[in-house]
């Protein structure tokens, strides 16, 4: 079971985080990104499951330098809750927060990275312009397409979707002819397809998708 705990950034700002330690010597380390609903139960039961396989994983509170300790749920009001708090979210805020994770995630060894929805998103600008990351793994994030001219700084594997009403599965394909050094799947699933919290989780999608995380992350974190 993990902690929170509060990271320092190198911009000055003090942001909480959820850490959570294996309970032998960590394989390595692994930045968790939030959806737009916080660091709430379901990304903190992520960070959680991988210290139970060997990571020391954190989860950098996204939100909390204009709305600390956003916890929401996945109803319809929470869902426009989250959209509004993403529009307000900084993408150099982001990364500074996603710095400070890394950094204290580094003391476990090589650091991976593992994000959803947006957070997703944040996991792929991060492995643009953030060196250092041994992996990113973004599921279903928002906004990649539009930031199909970045390039990754280490190996990227990502998830999507083929029924996600949010990230057509035309521009998915599209967006993976341009990133083919990318290990890019698509599951018969909606968009959220991991989480179980959710109306769109699939079971069989988020274990398929899991498995080749783990593997990815035994590959290059340790």
């Amino acid at each position: 079971m993990g902690h929170w705990i509060t990271l320092k950034t190198d911009d000055g700002a003090s942001i909480a985080a959820w850490r959570a330690d294996p309970a032998g010597k960590p394989r390595g380390g692994l930045v968790v990104a939030q959806e737009i609903f916080g660091v709430n139960e379901h990304i903190r039961s992520v960070c959680d499951g991988y210290a139970a396989d060997g990571y020391l994983a954190i989860a950098p509170a996204l939100f909390d330098r204009f709305a600390p300790g956003t916890d929401l749920g996945y109803t319809a009001e929470d869902v426009e809750k989250g959209r509004a708090l993403k529009s307000r979210a900084l993408l150099e805020h982001a990364l500074a927060d996603v710095r400070a994770a890394r950094a204290l995630a580094a003391s476990a060894g090589k650091v991976g990275f593992v994000g959803y929805c947006w957070g997703g998103y944040i996991a792929w600008m991060s492995a643009a312009r953030i060196p250092g990351f041994a992996c990113a793994i973004p599921y279903y994030g928002g906004g990649m397409l539009e930031a199909v001219a970045e390039k990754p700084l280490c190996p990227v594997l990502a998830h999507f979707g083929e029924k996600d009403p949010m990230i057509p599965i035309h521009g998915v394909r599209e967006w993976a002819k341009a990133h083919p050094e990318v290990g890019t799947h698509v599951y018969d699933a909606n968009h959220g397809f991991n989480c179980n919290h959710r109306g769109a989780y699939d079971a069989q999608a988020a274990k398929l998708a899991r498995e080749r995380s783990l593997a990815f992350l035994r590959k290059h974190v340790g």
